[in-house]
């Protein structure tokens, strides 16, 4: 696919461009609005065509904790029978708890740790079927509220008695900028890693302490522009960091939800190195 299409995707996911507007601008470049709509399938997430994963060896339930001004909404996931286990933190993209978020917390527990996909929106009552509406309300979060209600859930996740009380977590696009907040605000958190997320203010990498893993796709221009300065201050302040960019790849290249960006090489590359930061620092 025109890789013009696939930017203007990204530029109508992550920017206030009404749907309307989309549309006009994909019919531009497809050639007719005939064309944009036969594309559009191509472009939309759709979680039927993702891989799953089997739940008969993982327990999974739908949770709370409290938030800063309601109940925080969560999906948790775990090995059954286990116990002691290191605690993920899962952070959804800008279209908040989806079906493809939960999966991804379910992959973690698979690989041996108790995991939780916190829904962000849940001040707003969830996450609605609806993904355009989602993204206007994640739009519309308090971000210091929003920052405090995920710290909260990284608080909930030290004192479950199944857990070791070791903790990390890993963000995707909006959640990858909000694991690299978290790793900022929590002198606690071991581990973080994020997938195409936006760094942090340079100013504020000396207040990390927790081992950083960044993913990055190297034809996603708009995330990409800060990352010389961002790695720039890990270094200047000997952060422990490993740092990744896959060539030939889009912004969302994990999302096996969305067949335009989605490259299985690049995502189980990325996976494999996530789970292992994750075994060496909180089993």
């Amino acid at each position: 696919m025109d890789q013009k299409i696939i930017t203007l995707y990204d530029e109508y996911t992550h920017s206030s461009i009404s749907r309307k507007d989309f549309m006009k601008k994909l019919a531009i470049l497809t050639g007719s609005t005939a064309m944009a709509l036969s594309v559009l399938p191509l472009l939309e997430n759709n979680y039927a065509a993702a891989a799953t994963i089997n739940d008969d060896n993982l327990h999974t339930e739908n949770i709370s904790y409290k938030g800063v001004d309601s109940e925080m909404k969560a999906f948790l996931a775990k090995p059954k029978g286990k116990q002691h286990l290191g605690c993920v933190l899962v952070i959804h993209e800008n279209r908040g708890l989806n079906p493809h978020t939960i999966d991804v917390t379910k992959r973690v527990a698979a690989e041996g740790f108790l995991a939780i996909g916190v829904d962000a929106l849940s001040p707003f009552g969830g996450t609605p079927a609806d993904e355009d509406k989602a993204r206007d309300l994640i739009g519309k979060l308090d971000p210091e509220k929003n920052l405090q209600n995920y710290l909260l859930g990284l608080e909930y996740l030290r004192n479950r008695k199944d857990g070791n009380g070791k903790t990390g977590c890993v963000g995707f696009c909006w959640g990858g900028g909000m694991s690299n907040r978290l790793a900022v605000a929590d002198p606690k958190l071991l581990a973080a890693v994020a997938y195409y997320g936006a760094q942090p203010k340079t100013e504020d990498v000396a207040k990390i302490k927790a081992s950083i893993m960044l993913h990055y796709a190297g034809l996603d221009e708009r995330i990409n522009a800060g990352i010389p300065a961002y790695e720039a201050a890990l270094k200047k302040d000997h952060v422990d960091y490993k740092l990744f960019i896959y060539d030939g790849v889009n912004h969302a290249f994990n999302n096996d939800t969305s067949p335009t960006r989605y490259n299985e090489a690049a995502a189980k590359l990325a996976w494999q190195r996530t789970i292992s930061l994750f075994k060496a620092k909180l089993s």
